[in-house]
């Protein structure tokens, strides 16, 4: 009985923060470039600060040159551009498990479990309440 051998042409990696949701596709070969939402990392991504929150995983990984494919929706765009780092961090970890720890130490592994706390009946906002007055 002959095994199939199939051959995976990229590892995805799912990333979330607040309501963003990130997912990520490495795939080796061809040129060496991120797109997000099929527009170019640069373009979507304006500011710097938000470009190494997003490339952090690569920096500390320092791996090969993948061409990085990410489709992200929701939320805002500092979310989103942690939500790329989370997924991104996951996907190198599927392809190179020895960078485990590395990106564990760094705290890019771990999901940030904060999101906004529903609104509750009585109250203007999640727990603010209307102003008390004695008469």
């Amino acid at each position: 009985m002959a095994e199939k051998q199939t051959k995976t042409r990229y590892v995805e990696g799912v990333g979330k923060r607040k309501t963003s949701v990130a997912r990520v596709r490495m795939s080796v070969g061809g040129k060496a470039a991120i797109t997000v939402n099929e527009r170019p990392f640069e373009d979507y991504f304006p500011t710097d600060a938000l470009r190494t929150v997003a490339k952090q995983p690569l920096a500390i990984a320092s791996t090969e040159k993948y061409h990085i494919s990410v489709k992200v929706h929701g939320g805002g765009i500092s979310s989103q551009s942690v939500a790329v780092s989370h997924g991104l961090a996951r996907a190198i970890v599927k392809a190179h498990a020895d960078l485990k720890a590395p990106l564990k130490k760094a705290k890019l592994l771990t999901r940030d479990a904060r999101i906004k706390e529903r609104r509750k009946f009585g109250l203007k906002k999640a727990r603010k309440a209307p102003q008390w007055s004695k008469r």
